[in-house]
């Protein structure tokens, strides 16, 4: 029988819980992307005017894989007060963090201005960026899948994944909006703040919402047990969670960070560097290219909870599987459709690769949550997945634009998402199955064997 902290929420604070989720991720990653999107169409010209124009939107993408660079040690900080302290509290704060950088770069004079300076203040803001962002995916998911109704936990924890297209809707939306209405000049001039300084009044939203909802039960009935028994040497040792998640779940970890190779650098490749690519390859005016993104996006959003829902039914790893083999075989169809130069065939090509994505990324909250422990869940899921993002989705536009100028056709950059998709089928075939494990178990800690997580009891809802 499951203890008070443990029991399940009502249908009514779950959905609370997972709008919370969902409109902190949403957040998170409209400032995270609406970076990426100014990236690829202005920030070259403004920080970096110096630069022949490709060696421009490389540097431009250089300081956008700072970000990643900074989301390891987010993982790392916030993981590790995440599991001593609670998801709750530090969600709150990895919200203000990235609300308060992308504000400020909204405010940040450009390389006309201040000369040098420029580009350095945005790379800082840029690494505050990542840094928030790192601590905030593993609490998201987290505070979803530790409140309950195990037979659905990949449904309702892919709803916080919904954030990331949601975040690059809202991004996109705003850009091709503002690019709609102002011309190239004044877009260029002032237009390119109102985006960055609009997450300030979804800051305050998010975090007026985000208050609102309780702490995981999970996590404080493991708090409560290891309060009980803190004399005990397994209970000081998991005031260290990275220590305990190296010693029991390193395997865990390579097979989350092998897991994210293809997820993380497709979903980079087809909507951040595919404007590049669409509009100095394709010739594509720069509007058609944000509004294919746009739409494909709104697709993306409404796929995620439905690939989740799957993957509760036939499990993590088989549509995880579906994913990664299916966006390895669409590389090429998707750089020959973009090539066409038509819209209809670039929106097919993004649209189907970001639902190829989802297979991907709807079960990957649920997948990462169920591989740790309790008191090590928050640093283990949060370290998997964003070391991996270093290798890639970091480099990813990078390397694409690097290619792209050194061979001059994509030919190269589907070999490269082709060879991240077999990485990562490799991965997902040496993981074992999750889908039935129950998340109460706080065992293992550091000093004993690594238990077997028990089966989910299937009633409880």
């Amino acid at each position: 029988m499951a203890s008070a902290a443990s029991a399940p929420p009502t249908p009514n604070s779950l959905k609370r819980i997972v709008a919370a989720s969902l409109i902190g991720t949403t957040i998170e990653w409209y400032d995270f992307f609406l970076y990426g999107s100014a990236a690829a169409l202005v920030f070259n010209k403004l920080f970096f005017p110096e630069s022949d124009p490709l060696v421009g939107t490389l540097l431009s993408f250089l300081t956008y894989a700072v970000g990643f660079a900074a989301r390891p040690l987010g993982a790392l900080v916030f993981g590790h007060y995440g599991d001593r302290l609670g998801r709750k509290k530090l969600l709150v704060l990895s919200l203000m963090l990235m609300g308060g950088a992308t504000f400020a770069i909204g405010l940040l004079p450009t390389h006309a201005t201040i000369g040098s300076a420029a580009p350095v203040l945005l790379t800082v803001l840029r690494l505050v960026q990542g840094f928030a962002l790192g601590g905030e995916w593993g609490g998201a998911v987290l505070l979803v899948s530790e409140h309950g109704d195990a037979r659905r936990r990949g449904f309702w924890a892919s709803w916080p994944q919904t954030g990331a297209p949601a975040g690059q809707l809202l991004a996109t939306g705003v850009l091709s909006l503002l690019t709609a209405v102002l011309s190239d000049s004044a877009f260029g001039s002032w237009g390119w703040r109102i985006p960055f300084l609009l997450s300030g009044v979804l800051v305050i939203v998010g975090l007026w919402i985000r208050l609102s909802v309780d702490e995981s039960p999970v996590f404080k009935e493991a708090l409560a047990q290891a309060e009980a028994r803190k004399a005990d040497v397994d209970a000081i040792a998991e005031k260290m969670p990275l220590v305990a998640v190296l010693r029991h779940h390193w395997r865990d970890v390579l097979v989350a960070m092998g897991a994210r190779m293809a997820e993380n650098i497709s979903y980079y490749v087809i909507t951040a560097f595919i404007l590049v690519y669409a509009t100095t390859s394709a010739g594509v005016s720069k509007q058609t290219a944000l509004n294919s993104v746009l739409i494909a996006s709104a697709v993306h959003f409404a796929v995620i909870p439905l690939w989740g829902a799957l993957s509760d039914r036939l499990g993590r790893r088989p549509v995880y599987l579906i994913g990664a083999v299916g966006i390895g075989l669409w590389m090429f169809p998707f750089f020959a459709l973009i090539d066409t130069g038509g819209f209809g065939a670039l929106l097919l090509a993004v649209t189907v690769g970001l639902v190829l994505h989802g297979a991907m990324y709807a079960p990957q909250a649920a997948f990462f949550s169920e591989m740790f422990a309790t008191r090590m869940r928050y640093s283990g899921a949060s370290i998997g997945a964003q070391f991996a993002s270093v290798a890639a989705g970091a480099p990813a536009p990078l390397i694409a634009t690097a290619l792209l100028s050194s061979y001059g056709t994509s030919t190269p950059i589907s070999l490269y998402v082709i060879a991240a998709a077999l990485l990562t089928v490799v991965a997902v075939v040496a993981a074992k199955e999750t889908r039935n494990r129950d998340l109460a178990d706080v065992a293992p800690v550091a000093g004993r064997a690594p238990a077997e997580p028990r089966a989910a009891d299937p009633h409880k809802v």
